[in-house]
């Protein structure tokens, strides 16, 4: 049986590891959506730098002493949703998809938000992400009429806001 433990990223944790969580999730939940070569290209570390400059929180998620997932937030980055709490990103290996952890490790996210005294809490999915979209929406959170539109890998790619209101 699996002991997943949700904690605060820590100085001694290999970043590595963390930024080929990105990767690997990236690979597998983009297939499709973001050019194949883009996706194939993405160069280890790529990420090392964004946890090592978050001026928020990062969570991971860990089974039996394995870093299996990670997610960021923060306060809002836009200013037009000032005094909003901001799930940045949110990944899992591959193989722990679908199994509770992202559940898990989402529901920490939001508890954390929640302490540093965020009611509204939003996030960016990219539109053709139908699984994440599914996801968040079972949580709790909505589509908004808000959205990004980005090129990434040199195909252009839509994100859509979805948010969550504590009533």
């Amino acid at each position: 049986m699996s002991i997943v433990e949700i904690r605060y990223i820590t100085p001694t944790d290999d970043k590595m590891t963390i930024s080929r969580i990105y990767e690997e999730s990236w690979k597998y939940a983009y297939k499709g959506i973001i050019p194949q070569d883009y996706l194939e290209s993405l160069p280890e570390g790529r990420w090392v730098a964004n946890l090592e400059n978050s001026n928020g929180g990062t969570l991971v998620c860990v089974d039996n002493g394995r870093i299996v997932g990670t997610s960021s937030f923060c306060e809002s980055r836009f200013n037009q949703f000032k005094g909003w709490g901001e799930i940045i990103s949110i990944y899992l290996l591959p193989d722990y998809m679908g199994r509770g952890f992202g559940k898990a490790l989402f529901h920490s996210v939001i508890d954390e938000l929640k302490k540093m005294g965020y009611r509204n809490i939003f996030l960016w999915v990219l539109e053709k992400n139908l699984r994440a979209r599914k996801f968040y929406e079972k949580e709790g959170f909505s589509m908004s009429d808000d959205y990004l539109d980005d090129n990434i890998g040199g195909k252009d790619v839509r994100e859509i806001r979805y948010i969550y209101r504590e009533e």
